[in-house]
């Protein structure tokens, strides 16, 4: 029996402290930012709010200790529907308390208003004219309290206020969070697997690996498919796992055939690893850029914020004064084939990229397929409407934030620059 190549999973490690700070100059304040859920509340700030007509019918849900995808999970099989038939906007942290727009169509308002499931409150319902799809929110806004951190709490709102105003003139670093890696950190591995078409290397990502912190029950069933007892790795794998039973089932019925395994998990949920596989990529080349991600260089495809336009940069003695304003920001790649190259220096920093993944034509039109087009991304963000303060309450006392984020910005990325640990 073919056992799991170990030395693949170890070689693409994607860790929060291997990234590096843009304010490394000030030491961070430290501290806990999840010691309970609660501590962290995040909230969607819709791009529209649904207009009261239409069969799409919207919910305004509050989830509490579990991940989107499992509360769309549960949400389904109350209702009796498939998952796809959910419409939301972006993913939410688990271990948090999330406010997000969920749509569902031709279903009585009445119905959904009336769920009952644990750790998820349908807070609002309305109707609207569309589907609410992937992306379709302004951003989001976050109340975080940071407990335990390595000063007296005064001090450490002082020595935060600094960091945040350098952040506010410079920007943050635009990386992807470690959420977007998963729990186990091996997402874009299982990404990468699918973009090069190692079929084998997928499973055993997927199913194997007990060295991973998991559940004892999930540790148990990895180890099952590691020793190659399938059958009691799909017996043991809890129901809502329906993408690894799924897989184990078809080892089962095709002798071991980790091709069928390969097949028989949802598309969309490979497509989910390639884009992480993506992101990944995008924090390398970051890296690379850092710390100078208020500066544009020669042949960078730029980010207009004003018109929310991108364009290539001829004359970075011209542009880098609007840069300096935040008028403008450099780009990075999230690899594929529809992605705008960059030149020059930059676009050698991409290439380095590009050599060290291995990534070739074949690869990007197998990333394509599952959505991954390519595109880029700015190099940094602005938080809006920040705000820090010192509290106290019956857990002891804390450092609170405020802010808002635009779509598709990590507040993990914000909050590693003030805290100096990793999120």
């Amino acid at each position: 029996m073919n056992r799991p190549d170990k030395s693949f999973i170890a070689d693409n490690s994607e860790t929060d402290n291997s990234l590096p700070f843009l304010t490394a100059q000030f030491e961070g304040i430290g501290g806990i930012i999840k010691m309970r859920d609660e501590d962290f509340v995040v909230e969607e700030i819709p791009l529209c709010k649904p207009d009261g007509q239409g069969e799409h019918i919207y919910a305004l849900i509050e989830k509490n200790g579990i991940s989107t995808m499992d509360a769309m999970a549960d949400i389904a099989r109350a209702l009796r529907i498939t998952r796809k038939e959910i419409g939301f906007a972006g993913l939410k942290d688990a271990r948090a308390v999330a406010r997000q727009w969920i749509s569902i169509e031709n279903i009585e308002p009445e119905k959904l208003g009336a769920l009952k499931i644990a750790n998820v409150r349908i807070l609002q319902v309305d109707k609207h004219s569309e589907k609410l799809k992937s992306g379709g929110l302004a951003g989001n806004r976050f109340v975080v309290r940071l407990r335990k951190v390595n000063l007296p709490v005064k001090q450490a709102v002082t020595v935060a206020e600094k960091i945040i105003s350098e952040l506010l003139g410079r920007g943050a670093p635009n990386y992807f969070g470690p959420q977007r890696f998963g729990q186990r950190n091996d997402n874009h591995l299982l990404g990468e697997t699918v973009a090069k078409g190692k079929v084998e290397q997928f499973a055993d990502i997927f199913l194997g690996g007990s060295e991973k912190q998991d559940s004892p029950v999930i540790s148990q069933a990895r180890r099952f498919y590691e020793q190659g007892d399938y059958k009691k790795a799909h017996d043991s794998w809890p129901y809502v796992y329906a993408d690894q039973r799924r897989a184990l089932k078809a080892l089962t019925k095709k002798n071991g055939s980790k091709k069928h395994a390969y097949h028989s998990v949802d598309k969309y949920l490979k497509g989910f690893f390639v884009s992480a596989y993506q992101s990944y990529l995008f924090n390398r080349f970051l890296a690379l850029r850092m710390p100078d991600i208020d500066k544009v260089l020669a042949g960078d495809i730029a980010y207009n914020h004003i018109s929310r336009e991108f364009f290539r940069i001829e004359n970075p003695s011209a542009e880098n004064p609007r840069c300096q304003a935040f008028e403008i920001s450099p780009t990075g790649p999230l690899f594929g084939l529809r992605m705008t190259k960059s030149a020059g220096p930059a676009g050698e920093i991409e290439n380095r990229i590009l050599e060290n993944a291995g990534l070739n034509g074949r690869d990007l039109r197998q990333m394509s397929e599952y959505g991954a087009g390519g595109v880029r991304r700015p190099l940094r963000f602005r938080p809006h409407n920040a705000k820090i303060s010192a509290g106290d309450d019956k857990y002891g006392s804390y450092v609170e934030l405020r802010f808002e984020l635009d779509s598709g910005c990590y507040a993990t990325c914000f909050l590693r620059e003030i805290c100096k640990t990793g999120l």
